[in-house]
């Protein structure tokens, strides 16, 4: 084989074939070279054979082929695995020998340059064989593989194999047998030919010794050491040893070994290996523990000895000790000793011993005893003055203490309540004792109270603590004693002064510098019920005020206020839902400077279920009426409570039967049957808890419908029955859906009776661990020390999260709980730390796994908010961190990143950070320039988080076409920052073409507040690089950042945005010019043309039309000059901008109807006259009134919202709310009527009815505006309707020209199509202008020779029009200016339209 060059990159092919043959004798098969080229490059040789069966009559060989490919390019290697893993197996040969065929192919071994080395390393899967870790150099940096043991890379390959290969399951025994000659040097070099020599017979012999044994694999010889000759060699076995087998096996090597070695039969002996498996419970020993010693070995029939300090250990005290062994799978054995209340005398050093013939496996442990030292205030007293007083005892030792006991004993008895906190070791017990407990005949009594420490394991420790009760009148025994409340006081508050503890006293004592009253009333409430109490000074000056409970901790600032009056300083603690926490004593306290005052308050919370706590079965339901149904509601069990529970149908009430199961106490009603006749029926069924307090709460309805029976078809003992198509609800807790016995699930889960089976359609069920943790969460925000839990709780969901990975994955339920945990923790801290931090990344990492975007796209189904909700709470969580004095500079996950960095006083700064995502192939960066980071305060906390999967979870459905792959970045400032607050992003750009990137943020109240991609105050940019893999954008604000493609706009800075505004602005200069002029000449002819009252009405539409249109095409240019493409310059002047452009455009709609529809009400109510003031009332009710209300209700439903504008235009929305519909809709609606009254009004002038002979004048005056509407009409409708096209997704940029031109040139259309066609017009203009021949002429009735307007019924392009509808031969339209009356009248409903 031809070692590959350095240079080049090359992977080793493993190819296992199979051939089915028919052999009569043992034979060895030939293996052929396989043959693959790549380019010219390869190299390939076929090195060994795996297996080959001989037996006689048709056997199935299997031959292993190793191929080595060499490359040039690295990147090669993806498209062979890639085409590998496509691979159908297995492939039969061909047609000259279709019994033999490809079973698998795999890469095992990648060989990469590092400098002058070849590095090979074994794909995963795959190991080096021991033999070629044992004669090859490892790659040290890769490797930490003891000598003998699998290793994963080698430097260089073996020219000649083996290479990488699946690992076996085997046991190596290691052996070692004297050879009774002298020792020679050359035994020492691996090379020498009396090594070869020896090692090759030596291993001969014990192939042919060890064969018989079961199992056996391989016997090789690893190093000769002096001693005369010895020999050391392993054994490898794929099953133990059974017990004297190695006797026989050794016997067997002396026999097979040439006698001149002189083999020493009794020499042989194993070596000491270290494979046995020695673990001590627990790691750190308590005196009184039970200590577990468990040593675990391969070798399943060995015995087993264990020693104490070098001696057998004495089982005769059963009782202090035990040993049990056992054999697990079959596979390996285990002996576990068992020494029973541990103590000092126990310590010392432990060995178990195993020992099988010529072998000896063991090791061994010292173990030490750590004695418990408890710490507490020995002696106490204490004033039976009812004001509480604790009882503090923490342990020195770092454990997991299993409980925290106290105990009394004494002449009186006063109990008090315990509060432990297992994490700290330390518990507390609060004593409140009054004067009916220790009157003053028992004054001066003490009680013993005792807390005592038990470990899971066992042992205990206490500590005593001596309390002397006085009575109130015994001053004596008040001396020199600080009330309990007011030090517990100075120890949260952490002031150690002399003067401020006798400050305490003397205003304890004596007189007390503020006086505080407090809500006299006392407080009992049932749980979720609220209460407040209010604490009043009479002094104004102080310091601090906080409220404390009993046992010292701080309430969380969000439960109280606090107001400063003229004369009074008052803080009022509220709680808007109670739970069981809230039962204890507050103390409400002012400081000012070291003197405290202090208030305290007694509150007692009842237990009562919470309404949506209650888990009610069924939830809905479908049953017989001839069967009775059970109804149950189940809440989870506390300790101590009672509940009165009933079941109400309709108006009777029914007592319900308690069940306990496990964690859960069901409370259960069974309905009886009912007579058919009431079938069918829907009963409605609730339960109600009642409480000691006589508070209560019932629960949401349960729905029973009560059917006959003829069409049921579902039928299931858990679900229920059903009717073909009938779907039904079920709590997961009460359906068919798996769970472990006394587990709580949460969530729901949906069947539907589909032919004669419930089928599941959703489910959104919530594993119990993480269920458990939405009830905590739930708790947690209520608790009044939720921010001393906070760190303790994030770093159980952590946990959780990654052990719920696979059930996160599979279950939108589970998924959406964890983003309401994340949701409700995040308004809870004031201030977060790294360490939390790292906790919610680590949850954060786990959800937002590719794999878990099945469940995303499912959860967003039901609820779209809940990606919004996700990133909202992740910026709170940034918000709030505090970084410190050491922040993390690098928090690193697959699925998030975060870096930060703290602003320091006086110190010039750029806040620069780059995210790389190789997984994802996407990469990013942020930079804040110095002059942003000079205004921000001292200290903060500048944050920003990188989401390489998140993008494709917030895209919605209208989105995900326009959603690039990129990162979403978002950063955040601890401290209030002043706006505008520049920031510049780098994206990588994955979308070379198919769109243009556009930079946008989460605008999280887009969209009825389920969140939007906005691109207000962020622009793309030049950062002058090379832009075709990268977008810069800038922004002048902080949130959450990404790019978007949007193939439907052109963007602000393109050569195509640029055309199309040169292209409008031209347009609408013209068009404004042709509106003024149109204008101008119809004042100019006004008199000519308005003669009669058609004509009249006609002009005024014209007129109209151009004025609307003239108006807002210089609105548009106002729009275009106060927005820069981005953002507007002024929003408000924006929404004017944008509201008349709407009314405006739709006026000269309106208008272009009311034009239409005169001209169908003279066509066709011939008799029928109506007033002039009649009809100019219709035409501008129509023309203004209808523009006026809908553009109206448009701003004033949308505006609100702030979603009326476009973000890059001063024009109607139309992703978020479809607003431009408010004007597409009606245009196009109008389009339509008039383009079908001017085919009818064509087709009437045309075809006359009988009777119907209007004179020239009338017929000329309905054509010409019939002309008008035909050509206006399609062309301002075509405008629009290409306009709506450039709003869809994907549109051509050929829309975005064809709109602007047509929409710059209305104006144009307007004078000629509306004004200048219309041959009075021109016939007036003519008058105006000519000279006298001309007059003279023109008096004369005018022929259809050279004379006639181009635009007149005789012209070519007349009479081309005239053919589409039939008509043939030439029309003289052209009447004199004067009428009779009484054609006029005669005529009336055509000459209305002249």
């Amino acid at each position: 084989m031809k070692l590959p060059r350095i240079a080049t990159f090359c992977f080793v092919l493993i190819v296992i074939c199979s051939s089915e043959t028919t052999l009569s004798v043992t034979t060895q098969p030939i293996v052929h070279p396989s043959i693959l080229h790549d380019h010219g490059l390869a190299d390939e040789e076929p090195l060994r054979q795996r297996r080959a069966v001989a037996e006689g009559g048709p056997v199935e060989e299997e031959y292993t082929v190793d191929i080595e490919i060499s490359l040039e390019n690295i990147s090669f290697l993806e498209s062979v695995k890639a085409h590998l893993n496509s691979l159908s197996l297995p492939i039969q040969g061909n047609s000259t020998d279709p019994a033999t065929g490809i079973v698998s192919m795999a890469v095992t071994t990648v060989c990469t340059p590092a400098g002058n080395d070849l590095l090979c390393s074994c794909e995963k899967g795959y190991v080096w064989p021991r033999e070629r870790c044992l004669h090859s150099v490892t790659c040290q940096e890769h490797d930490s593989a003891l000598s003998g043991r699998h290793c994963s890379c080698l430097k260089g390959l073996p020219p000649q194999g083996p290479f990488c290969q699946l690992p076996e399951a085997y046991i190596t025994l290691k052996i070692r047998v004297r050879l009774n000659i002298g020792f020679q040097e050359d035994l020492k070099n691996t090379s020498s030919a009396l090594y070869r020599s020896y090692k090759t017979d030596l291993e001969r012999a014990f192939r042919e010794g060890y064969k018989t044994l079961p199992g056996f694999r391989s016997a090789t010889v690893t190093q000769f050491t002096k001693g005369s000759v010895v020999v050391n060699y392993e054994v490898q076995l794929s099953s133990a040893p059974q017990p004297g087998s190695f006797h026989k096996a050794n016997e067997q090597v002396t026999q097979s070994l040439n006698q001149t070695y002189r083999m020493d039969y009794n020499s042989f002996q194993g070596t000491p290996s270290n494979e046995t498996k020695f673990t001590v419970t627990p790691e750190v020993i308590f005196e009184g523990d039970n200590v577990t010693l468990e040593c675990e070995s391969e070798i399943v029939s060995s015995n087993t000895s264990w020693y104490y300090e070098g001696k057998h250990l004495d089982m005769k005290d059963g009782s202090r000790f035990s040993i049990h062994t056992s054999i697990l799978n079959n596979m390996s054995l285990v002996s576990r000793l068992i020494i029973y209340n541990f103590t000092e005398h126990d310590a010392g050093e432990y060995r178990c011993k195993l020992t099988l013939d010529i072998f000896e496996f063991g090791d061994s442990r010292k173990l030490d005893v750590t004695p418990i030292r408890i710490l507490a205030k020995e002696e106490r007293k204490v004033v039976c003055d009812s004001n509480p007083i604790s009882l503090n005892c923490c342990s020195e030792n770092i454990a997991n203490w299993s409980k925290i006991e106290w105990k009394q004993e004494g002449e009186i008895r006063i109990l008090g309540n315990p509060e432990t906190d297992l994490e700290s070791s330390c518990s507390t017990y609060t004593l409140k004792a009054d004067g009916t407990q220790c009157p003053s005949g028992s004054s001066g009594t003490t009680v013993t109270y005792t807390c005592e420490f038990v470990s899971p394991y066992g042992a205990t420790g206490s500590k005593n603590i001596a309390v002397t009760f006085v009575s109130v009148g015994d001053n004596s025994s008040y001396k020199g004693e600080v009330p309990e409340v007011l030090r517990h006081v100075m120890e949260v508050s952490t002031v150690q002064s002399t003067t401020g503890w006798n400050s305490l006293e003397t205003s304890k004592a004596q007189e007390q510098q503020a006086n505080l009253t407090i809500t006299s009333d006392p407080i009992s409430v049932s749980e979720g019920q609220s209460f407040s109490i209010t604490c009043t000074s009479d002094v104004i000056n102080y310091d601090e005020v906080y409220w404390n409970t009993s046992a010292g901790i701080k309430i969380h600032p969000r439960f109280y206020t606090m107001e400063r009056c003229q004369d009074r300083a008052e803080s009022v603690l509220t709680v808007q839902s109670s739970t069981r926490e809230w039962n204890g004593t507050y103390h409400c306290i002012f400081r000012y400077k070291n003197s405290y005052s202090v208030a305290t308050k007694d509150v007692t919370v009842h237990p009562l279920p919470l309404e949506s706590d209650i888990m009610m079965d069924p939830l809905e339901a479908s049953g017989l009426c001839t069967s009775s149904h059970q109804f149950k509601c189940c809440v989870e069990k506390e300790e101590g409570e009672e509940y009165f529970v009933t079941f109400h149908v309709d108006s009777l009430s029914f007592p319900a039967e308690k069940e306990v199961n496990g964690k859960q106490a069901c409370y259960k009603y069974s309905l009886p049957a009912n007579a058919p006749r009431w079938c069918p029926q829907h009963i409605d069924v609730f339960c109600h808890f009642t409480n000691a307090a006589n508070s209560s709460v019932r629960s949401p309805s349960m729905k029973l419908t009560l059917l006959p029976g003829e069409n049921i078809t579902c039928r299931d003992p858990v679900i229920g029955i059903g009717e073909p198509g009938k779907i039904i609800q079920k709590l997961c807790q009460f359906s068919n859906v798996s769970r472990s016995p006394g587990q709580i699930i949460g969530g729901t889960i949906t069947y539907r009776c589909v032919g004669s089976q419930w089928k599941e359609e959703k489910r959104g069920c919530i594993s119990a661990p993480i269920n458990g943790l939405l009830r905590l969460a739930k708790a947690l925000i209520k608790s009044p020390s939720q921010d001393q839990k906070l760190p303790t709780y994030l770093r159980d969901l952590s946990v959780s999260s990654v052990k719920e990975e696979q059930d996160i994955r599979s279950s939108p339920g589970s998924l959406g709980a964890i983003i309401s945990i994340l949701d409700l923790l995040a308004t809870v801290p004031t201030q977060v730390n790294s360490e939390m931090m790292r906790d919610v990344l680590a949850t954060i990492n786990v959800i937002l796994d590719k794999s878990t975007l099945n469940s995303w796209e499912k959860l967003l189904q039901q609820q779209n908010n809940q990606s919004s909700q996700f990133l909202h709470s992740v910026e709170r969580f940034t918000k709030a961190l505090q970084l410190g004095d050491h922040p993390p500079q690098f928090l690193f996950h697959p699925n998030v990143q975060m870096k930060s960095m703290v602003i320091k006083h006086g110190r010039p700064q750029v806040y620069q950070q780059k995210f790389v995502f190789t997984d994802s192939d996407l990469w990013g960066d942020v930079a804040i320039d110095e002059c942003q980071l000079e205004n921000l305060q001292p200290e903060s906390s500048i944050v920003t988080v990188a989401f390489p999967t998140l993008k494709a979870i917030l895209a919605k459905d209208a989105q995900k076409k326009t959603s690039s792959n990129s990162l979403v970045m978002t950063t955040t400032v601890s401290h209030s920052i002043s706006k505008p607050f520049r920031i510049s992003m780098t994206f990588k750009n994955n979308h070379h073409s198919g769109g243009t990137p556009q930079c946008v943020f989460w605008n999280f109240s887009l969209d009825s507040y389920t969140g939007g991609w906005d691109s207000s105050g962020c622009s793309m940019e030049d950062d002058g690089q090379d832009n075709r893999d990268r977008v810069f954008c800038k922004c002048n604000h902080l949130t959450s950042f990404s790019i978007l493609m949007s193939p439907d706009s052109p963007d602000p800075g393109s050569l195509l945005k640029v055309l199309l505004d040169i292209i409008s602005y031209i347009g609408l200069g013209f068009s404004i010019f042709s509106l003024a002029a149109c204008l101008v000449v119809e004042a100019m002819v006004w008199k000519s043309v308005t003669k009669n009252r058609t004509s009249y009405m006609r002009h005024i539409c014209i007129v109209n039309i151009a004025l609307c249109l003239l108006i807002a095409d210089v609105w548009f240019i106002v729009a275009g000059a106060i927005h820069d493409g981005y953002y507007p310059l002024n929003e408000t002047a924006c929404v004017a901008a944008t509201f008349f452009i709407h009314f405006f455009y739709l006026s000269v709609f309106f208008w272009m109807l009311t034009l239409g529809l005169m001209l169908f009400y003279r066509l066709i109510f011939i008799l029928h006259d109506a007033s002039k003031s009649t009809q100019k009332a219709l035409a501008f009710s129509l023309g203004y009134g209808c523009p006026l209300i809908i553009s109206s209700i448009t701003v004033g439903v949308t505006q609100p919202q702030e979603v009326y504008m476009r973000k890059n235009a001063c024009w109607l929305n139309w992703e978020d709310t479809r607003a431009l519909l408010a004007f597409a809709i009606p245009a196009l609606m109008i389009v339509v009527v008039n383009v079908s009254i001017t085919v009818v009004v064509i087709t009437k002038i045309l075809r006359p009815s009988i009777g119907d002979k209007p004179g020239k004048q009338e017929k000329s005056s309905l054509f010409q505006i019939s002309k008008s509407l035909g050509v206006l009409t399609p062309l301002l409708g075509l405008t629009w309707g290409f306009g709506l096209a450039t709003v869809i997704q994907g549109s051509n940029a050929v829309f975005h020209i064809i709109f602007t031109l047509l929409n710059a040139f209305q104006g144009l259309f307007i004078l000629l199509f509306g004004c200048l066609w219309d041959q009075k017009v021109q016939e007036a203009l003519l008058n105006k202008f000519s000279l006298s021949r001309w007059s003279s002429q023109h008096s004369k009735s005018t022929s259809l020779g050279s004379s006639t307007p181009v635009f007149s019924m005789s012209s070519p392009i007349s009479r081309r029009f005239n053919n589409l509808f039939g008509k043939t031969g030439t029309y003289n339209v052209s009447t004199p200016e004067t009428t009779s009356s009484s054609v006029e009248n005669s005529s009336s409903a055509y000459s209305l339209l002249n």
